[in-house]
């Protein structure tokens, strides 16, 4: 879960009083928060924040907010937020995204703020908000990375475009010597912490302004120049890029909103867009672009067990930040500016019922009763479990997620039916497991000093694609068992394979497997009950042995233990 760290000075003043800690430990549940430490000593306060929907309660200023509006019931308005039916004057702050960039990072957005003196305290706090949202909410900089410049010495329009990594220079923060854009992913801290995100791109992004001076090398630094930010500062322009616009938005909309209530006027700017997009050519940042929410009065009623009246319902959502009307069946919502968490209307009804209190429900006793059981597929899995073990295998546990490479190049299967997942942090882990005997063939390739022979299983999850399914996948739980000897074959895995469908007290019948490449064609048969087959053994291929760099002849078996129930 996401801490955050402030100052009691910055976070008594923006709540508008001294709290003590059993004041704070009483009103943080309000935001879903907890005091994790309070030393008085550093007059140093840590909260941490127990709602991950919520990135606008990342910072002192979000938190607060969210208190002082619970407290006080008044919903908080920001008056610099165009819409698509208005747009804000922007005083000719003007910022191109050009469509060079949208093969490495299509989109970037900012705002301007002044009127308030940067002071330690505030410099400390748009610091940690900027980590916050981008390694929390943006992944670590792949979905959005932000930064923070000194508009004084910017020539608007501001341009984010795509520069090539060789030719492009400019001295990076922390720095005297000006390096290339790929110098710098090699010698600068960042550029080694974060190059990866762009290191493979034909160009990288670049931001400057109309002189051609450069604010950032996003994702990974700063300019030495105009992107340090110092304490006496008090013109601000904020900047954030990344592959999703929705996104970055919001990041604007949450950073507006946090710079307002430590005292900055925000400053719209519009942005010019070259590269496609669902909210047009152009939009004046900060922009709400947040539909209204709703929910059924006999929802409300239904899931929160209480009858409240309008003025109730409508009060406990102004307590929340929401502004709300209802008519004879329905609340309606106005979805504040930095949120964007309403995805159902349950979300809605969730803050009407921390918005009433949660001190105001009385505890019910539960009137059913159940007697706690193992289900019939956890039943199974331990009989199971007993029975290999009573073989003389070892039970094994493995990660569910692993690569390509592991659960289908080496095993030279096709990953037509495997789940990929859509934005893995690494190739280690980019695929849900079709099969349990990659594992089993993964431990056995470090294994070769141990004394053979070697015979290990897992009972465990594996998923794959079904479009019969209405998801669209299944998840089964499977064994998968594997013996590796000098002297090992059919006969054994066979042997292995009817013992346990004798415990099982399970009839099958064998067929011969056809077209597998796991094993040795005409030493492997698939196993068939009730008409349906429930799993397949074999003889490994050598050539999957290779793979995998085993030398020993080895047996692998595996098993729907779903399709057994």
């Amino acid at each position: 879960m996401p801490k955050i760290e402030t100052t009691e000075s910055l976070f008594f003043g923006l709540m508008g009083r001294t709290i003590d800690d059993a004041g704070l430990e009483a009103i943080l549940p309000r935001a879903k928060a907890e005091l994790d430490e309070h030393d008085a000593a550093q007059k140093v306060i840590k909260f941490e924040l127990n709602d991950t929907n919520r990135p606008d309660l990342w910072s002192a200023a979000g938190l607060a907010r969210q208190l002082k509006t619970y407290e006080s019931a008044q919903v908080p308005l920001y008056d610099f937020f165009s819409t698509p039916q208005c747009t804000m004057d922007n005083g000719g702050r003007t910022f191109i995204c050009h469509k060079e960039a949208a093969p490495v990072r299509a989109f970037s957005l900012g705002f301007a703020a002044s009127g308030c003196t940067v002071t330690e305290d505030i410099l400390l706090a748009l610091i940690q908000s900027q980590e916050k949202l981008c390694f929390n909410f943006g992944r670590k900089r792949r979905t959005i990375a932000m930064g923070i410049y000194r508009s004084d010495l910017i020539k608007f329009p501001v341009h984010y475009t795509g520069a090539d990594p060789d030719r492009t220079r400019f001295t990076p923060l922390g720095m005297t010597e000006e390096l290339s854009l790929r110098e710098i992913l090699k010698k600068h801290p960042k550029g080694q912490e974060y190059g990866y995100i762009v290191a493979d791109k034909p160009v990288y992004p670049y931001l400057c302004d109309d002189n051609g001076d450069t604010l950032s090398f996003p994702p990974v630094i700063n300019s030495a120049r105009i992107g340090a930010v110092e304490v006496g500062d008090s013109n601000l322009f904020v900047e954030m890029s990344g592959p999703e616009l929705k996104d970055l938005i919001l990041c604007a909309s949450i950073m507006a909103c946090d710079m307002a209530d430590l005292g900055f006027e925000i400053l719209p700017v519009k942005v010019i867009f070259e590269t496609p997009n669902p909210f047009g050519s152009e939009l004046t940042i900060p922009y709400y672009y947040q539909k209204p929410a709703f929910c059924t009065k006999s929802k409300l009623a239904r899931v929160s067990g209480l009858a409240l009246s309008d003025e109730q319902i409508v009060k406990a959502l102004a307590r929340m930040g929401v502004h709300a009307v209802t008519d004879s069946d329905n609340v309606y919502a106005t979805v504040p500016e930095y949120r964007d968490d309403f995805l159902h209307e349950v979300d809605l009804i969730e803050d009407v019922i921390i918005g009433h209190g949660l001190e105001n429900f009385t505890p019910v006793m539960n009137l059913d009763f159940t007697i706690g059981r193992l289900s019939p597929a956890e039943e199974l899995s331990r009989k199971v479990k007993d029975i290999m073990v009573g073989l003389g295998f070892q039970e094994m546990m493995y990660n569910y997620l692993g690569s390509k490479k592991e659960y289908c190049d080496r095993m030279n299967i096709s990953d037509e039916k495997a789940i990929h997942i859509a934005n893995p942090m690494s190739e280690n882990y980019e695929m849900v497991r079709p099969s349990i005997l990659p594992c089993l063939l993964e431990s056995e390739s470090v294994s070769g000093h141990a004394v053979y022979p070697h015979c290990i299983f897992e009972v465990g999850k594996v998923a794959y694609l079904c479009p019969e399914d209405n998801s669209g996948t299944v998840t089964r739980n499977s064994l998968g068992f594997f013996a590796s000897d000098s002297r090992i074959g059919f006969n054994q895995v066979s042997s292995y394979e009817n013992t346990l469908m004798y415990f099982l007290r399970k009839e099958y019948t064998l067929q011969a497997l056809e077209n597998d490449p796991r094993f040795i064609e005409g030493r492997c048969a698939s196993i068939i009950c009730d008409g349906k087959t429930v799993g397949c053994f074999g003889e490994i291929n050598p050539a999957v042995l290779e793979n995998w760099g085993c030398s020993m002849p080895s047996i692998a078996c595996e098993i729907d233990l779903d399709a057994l129930l």
